[in-house]
């Protein structure tokens, strides 16, 4: 099979762990080669990167958010997802250019026009590969914001509130009706075996 670049998005607490986890059990299960990545981060300086946007302590201005998850998504695209499609992997992403849209384009900037605008212009001028296919785990977000509290400590963005999880969500729901022959919409309830049936089944495996 020729390599695909396949991107997971979703609002906090949708089961993207879980499910990336599973499709990776899946293409070892059919001898598929594969890198498993995330976004920010993915690569050395990328990393960087995000530990400065996941940093709890940092005060960052809404563009200087934006222009570093840029930074970071160009060092990941040219050291490990180019690298890797290149010698027939896979690549199996968490998260990539449809949370920009839904985080900063929707959570931070109300999905104004002219900011929607500004990251299409960075999307066309600075990523050179788009998904293949983008899986959108699409959960009610008061549910996934319960299961989120589970976890040990919450990043920056973690932290934020249900009403800025509101405009996230409303920003995926923008961008699968703008991209809906990439990104296919995945109903999140139900069984960890469902979800990862339905994701199969998406991807044509």
């Amino acid at each position: 099979m020729a390599p695909k670049f396949i991107s997971f998005e979703g609002t906090e607490g949708v089961g993207k762990t879980t499910a990336i986890d599973g499709f990776c059990r899946h293409l070892d299960e059919l001898g598929v080669a594969y890198v498993r990545t995330r976004e920010p981060g993915g690569a050395d300086m990328a990393e960087l990167i995000r530990g400065i946007l996941l940093n709890k302590n940092s005060i960052l201005h809404d563009d200087t958010e934006l222009l570093l998850m840029f930074a970071a998504r160009a060092d990941h695209s040219y050291k490990t997802i180019l690298p890797a499609l290149d010698a027939g992997k896979w690549v199996v992403c968490d998260r990539f250019i449809d949370s920009t849209v839904a985080y900063q384009g929707f959570g931070r900037f109300h999905g104004e026009q002219s900011a929607l605008d500004k990251i299409d212009l960075l999307i066309k001028n600075f990523v050179p590969r788009l998904p293949d296919i983008t899986l959108w785990l699409d959960l009610d977000v008061a549910i996934g914001m319960a299961r989120a509290k589970n976890r040990s400590q919450a990043d920056r963005f973690e932290s934020l509130d249900t009403s800025f999880f509101d405009k996230v969500y409303q920003g995926l729901e923008y961008g699968f009706n703008k991209n809906s022959e990439r990104i296919c919409r995945i109903d999140a309830s139900g069984s960890i075996d469902e979800v990862a049936s339905r994701i199969r089944e998406a991807v044509g495996l």
